[in-house]
């Protein structure tokens, strides 16, 4: 398997989330470490270097969002949040703090790979974006601000070249709404929401079969947006997978 060489730092402090990660996570060729407490989490983390960290918000000794703030100070290991706060805040706070993915409990175990396997992706890439993307029959190349379509050239302006270079460069990832417009229109345009919603109106109606339906440019309420590609294939839907205990809110 090609994430055989891969090892995941599990934070977790319910014995039962942190079995059913360790072999869901085994099963697909991960080597695990665990740490059950914030302290444990920073002397594995430091010690053991791993390739991405999963953790919980709900640790015995400490916030999670302090494990992550401490270890954003002195490294870019890919962290997705694994945690049963669902208000929108606690999962602005985490992404505030460094985390590259947030995924709710009880959570369904494909999507929850996939979303390892794009921040993994991402880490390999570093914060190049990718040189073309793939929209159904749309072919984006953003170094030459080309679009194809299956009845020729397809007319992106060049604030919108820069809105899905901005996302190209998180593919698969949440990307903050704020992050996104002082990246676009720069920091003195922060409170200018509408003209990103209108961008990202035009943009559905060129990439998307189905506009109303968007398969690719992925509302994350209350937070941003997410960019898939066919190119950088999408996590599955929630529903339908095998799931997890559910915990206390963590």
């Amino acid at each position: 398997m090609t994430q055989a060489m891969h090892q995941v730092l599990v934070i977790e402090d319910e014995p039962a989330i942190r079995s059913v990660l360790r072999v869901l996570l085994q099963a697909e060729g991960y080597r695990c470490i665990e740490a059950d407490t914030a302290m444990r989490a920073e002397i594995e983390a430091r010690s053991h270097k791993p390739d991405l960290l999963l953790i919980d918000l709900g640790l015995p000794d400490a916030d999670g969002l302090k494990v992550i703030r401490r270890v954003r100070a002195w490294s870019q290991v890919p962290i997705v949040v694994l945690s049963a706060r669902t208000m929108e805040e606690q999962k602005i706070a985490a992404l505030d703090a460094g985390a590259d993915d947030y995924v709710t409990k009880p959570f369904s175990a494909p999507e929850l790979l996939a979303r390892i396997r794009a921040a993994l992706r991402r880490d390999v890439r570093g914060a190049a974006p990718a040189a073309a993307l793939q929209f159904d029959a749309l072919r984006v190349d953003l170094a030459r601000r080309e679009a194809q379509g299956k009845e020729g050239e397809v007319h992106l302006t060049p604030l919108e070249y820069r809105v899905l270079a901005s996302l190209a460069r998180h593919l698969g990832s949440i990307v903050m709404q704020r992050q996104l417009i002082r990246e676009v229109w720069g920091p003195e345009r922060q409170d200018d929401s509408r003209s990103l919603r209108v961008c990202i109106k035009n943009l559905r109606a060129k990439l998307e079969p189905d506009p109303r339906r968007p398969r690719y440019l992925i509302t994350e309420t209350g937070l941003g947006y997410r960019l898939r590609a066919d190119n950088d294939p999408p996590p599955p839907d929630s529903g339908g997978g095998r799931g997890a205990p559910r915990n206390h809110a963590s």
